[in-house]
């Protein structure tokens, strides 16, 4: 016969192990510090990856101001150009570049990776988008100052773009991040991002006055509108700045609401 006290003395043993299965898992990384490092390692892959394109989209923000600058001579017309094109830099990168990267990573299973990590997706939304943003800064900086080279206007107040490129990043970040995660393709991932960008070229370049009213409220629309329409004032000789301010404050409102899109689209994609 088996002892009494054997057979009781087993159940501890099955306890242990129902306690280690029941065991929690690990507690998720804070949103800060997953967020630094989401930021860290997007920021060194781009720096490989995306210089050429970098390039390539300061040269045609540059190019298109210096063909537009046989039709516009000064006033309104050329900040709009030098602001407008300034912008279409953080559009190429931030939008388009984005929302490709972001079809990307949905389609090849990218997502999945990210999903077992102990990463909230708050995290790797921003983290990504600020590492696109901040790589705009060295082309629109040099497309800011040659635009004020090509049309004489005055640089002492481009600091305002300490200001707009952040806010203005963020809105079309975030804008590039949901057309990535929400398109069901590929393919059409990339097609958003580019026809975004085109909207930010034809849209913010122009100079508002000349456009019919229709095409006026989709620009109102355009997340980078605001941030072109402050850097614009700055050029003024004695800008307004309550009306900076307010555009600056409606392109942060954009960004946050077009970051909270994308965050939502992110946990809609990673759990499917």
């Amino acid at each position: 016969m088996v002892p009494v006290q054997a057979v009781a003395g087993a159940a501890p043993a099955t306890g242990v192990r129902d306690e280690a299965a029941a065991a929690p898992l690990a507690p998720s990384a804070r949103l800060v510090p997953a967020l630094v490092a989401v930021y860290r390692a997007q920021l060194s892959r781009a720096r490989v990856a995306r210089i050429p394109l970098l390039f390539v989209a300061t040269f045609q923000s540059i190019g298109i101001m210096v063909l537009l600058r046989g039709v516009v001579d000064g006033g309104e017309p050329a900040r709009s150009v030098v602001s407008g094109s300034s912008v279409l830099v953080v559009a190429f990168v931030a939008l388009n570049l984005l929302a490709q990267y972001f079809g990307q990573l949905r389609a090849g299973g990218g997502l999945d990776h990210y999903a077992t990590l102990p990463v909230p997706p708050a995290a790797v939304v921003l983290g990504a988008a600020a590492a696109y943003a901040s790589f705009t800064v060295p082309g629109t900086v040099v497309t800011a100052v040659t635009g004020c080279v090509l049309f004489q206007l005055p640089m002492s107040h481009l600091w305002v773009l300490a200001a707009v490129l952040p806010l203005a990043g963020a809105a079309l970040a975030g804008l590039g991040a949901a057309l990535g995660l929400l398109a069901p393709r590929q393919e059409l991932a990339t097609l958003c991002g580019q026809l975004g960008m085109s909207a930010a070229l034809l849209l913010g370049v122009l100079p508002a006055e000349r456009m019919p009213g229709v095409i006026g409220w989709a620009r109102d629309l355009l997340p980078s509108t605001y941030g072109v329409e402050a850097l614009a004032r700055s050029f003024d000789p004695h800008p307004d700045w309550v009306a900076v301010g307010a555009d600056l404050g409606v392109c942060a409102a954009v960004g946050v609401l077009s970051l909270a899109v994308a965050t939502w689209a992110y946990r809609r994609a990673a759990t499917r």
